[in-house]
């Protein structure tokens, strides 16, 4: 939009459109008459994100900015029953400072909306909350984070960072969460790194489910919960051979939390190990993952639930499976995944994806309902909550990407689930629980 030498504006733009269709929504468990709920549904989501940017040189510093907005927009009834809605709201709105300190270092420091993700994305990525009354539902087109302070300095190939982020919720949701924490992170390339982050909830009204005594009985609901929560979370990648099995890559995530405010005490993680067949047709990489993440023990007086604040649900990232992941979320699972991409050319990917899920720990809260259910002991009623047995589900999912120019790329796929034994004991007879997508987004 504009370029001197003392001034550089430029424009952005993304949109995109995705058509959904669902059948049998969470395997057909809510298709009552009383709830009166379809279980089928389809809908069309669509989002614009147009923005403005700005960068003032001076010597070896610069100053710069940005501002974006993104209206929303679901057209249907989607897969939590909300029907025809949408919002307007700011996306990213800060002014940064850039410096450099030696001819290998430089500082910058920013004010505002921003996007911020830590390592893999484990437990700070999504600072925006889509979906529900402001639409986009799979899209998710909100990243930033409502406010945030944010420096880092980068020094060779090591970065620090010291931030405060407070996450854009719902108004109809939102807890009031203000976030603190640092990283750092030592970057060999885009493929090899190693880092650690700290995390410290300094304000909060999010509640946390603990388990009822022996598993008997409601969740018990602490409400502002996670106000003190520490969380330490380390990740790395590497390609640890040089010979004939230089392709074979492999990765690790753990995250240790604790509040001894609450008596809490959880852990989660994730394990990977794949190989890049760059040498054979269509290139493909297949990669054996394994997360899990810590349930409340109801056998003690402590929590054990693991928090996973706010993590990068895709399923290239940290969604436990693919349909899956719209009833579960990173705490009280654990999943065996496999992953196949194959890319037929420069311009087309196609990735299948397997997940199988199971409860951590039994009759514990777990996200769907908390699945609580009625045992008889001597004729006697009781209720317990979480599953009896561990199996949730098994997801199929199957990704096609195509890159038609540098602006424009187009992405189809289809995925099935089957409910586990753990789902089924509570229920009963379930349905394959089937879904479809098709859309195409527009980045400038």
């Amino acid at each position: 939009m504009h370029d001197s030498e003392n001034l550089k504006v430029q424009g952005y733009l993304q949109f995109g459109s995705n058509a959904v269709a669902e059948t049998n929504l969470f395997w057909n468990l809510a298709d009552v008459p009383q709830l009166d709920y379809n279980s089928d549904t389809q809908w069309l989501e669509s989002y614009v994100k147009p923005g403005m940017g700005f960068t003032m040189p001076s010597g070896k510093s610069k100053f710069y900015g940005k501002i974006s907005a993104v209206a929303s927009s679901t057209l249907g009834t989607d897969a939590f029953d909300e029907k025809n809605t949408g919002r307007i709201t700011l996306e990213e709105a800060h002014l940064g400072y850039q410096f450099s300190l030696s001819e290998q270092s430089n500082l910058d420091v920013s004010v505002g909306s921003k996007e911020l993700k830590l390592g893999t994305g484990m437990l700070i990525a999504n600072g925006g909350v889509s979906g529900f009354e402001r639409g986009a539902l799979k899209f998710g087109p909100r990243k930033a984070w409502e406010m945030s302070a944010i420096g880092k300095l980068t020094s060779n190939k090591l970065s620090t960072t010291v931030f405060y982020i407070n996450p854009n919720e719902l108004p109809s949701n939102d807890t009031k969460n203000e976030i603190f924490g640092f990283d750092f992170n030592l970057n060999e390339s885009v493929n090899e790194y190693i880092g650690i982050s700290y995390v410290n909830v300094i304000n909060s009204n999010a509640p946390y489910p603990q388990a009822a005594p022996n598993g008997n009985g409601a969740p018990i609901i602490t409400f502002g919960a996670r106000e003190d929560l520490n969380a330490i979370n380390f990740y790395g990648k590497t390609y640890p051979f040089n010979s004939s099995l230089k392709n074979l890559f492999t990765a690790l995530d753990f995250a240790y939390e604790w509040n001894d405010r609450i008596d809490m005490n959880a852990w989660g993680g994730r394990a990977q190990i794949g190989y890049d067949f760059s040498n054979i047709t269509w290139r493909p990489t297949m990669m054996f993952s394994y997360q899990i993440f810590s349930g409340d023990d109801p056998d003690t007086p402590g929590l054990e639930r693991f928090d996973p604040l706010y993590y990068e649900g895709s399923p290239s990232a940290w969604s436990t499976g693919s349909k899956s992941s719209m009833v579960f979320i990173n705490s009280n699972v654990k999943s065996f995944g496999l992953s196949i991409r194959m890319m037929p050319s420069q311009k087309d990917i196609i990735t299948f994806r397997y997940a199988s899920i199971a409860a951590q720990q039994l009759n514990s809260p777990i996200q769907f309902g908390q699945a609580a259910r009625v045992e008889f002991s001597d004729n006697i009623p009781t209720v317990v909550v979480g599953v009896s047995q561990p199996s949730l589900a098994n997801d199929f999912f199957i990704e096609y990407n195509r890159i038609i120019n540098r602006n424009i790329f187009f992405n189809a796929g289809f995925s099935m689930s089957f409910a586990g034994n753990g789902i089924e004991n509570i229920v009963g007879d379930t349905s394959i629980w089937t879904g479809g997508f098709v859309n195409i987004v527009f980045n400038y």
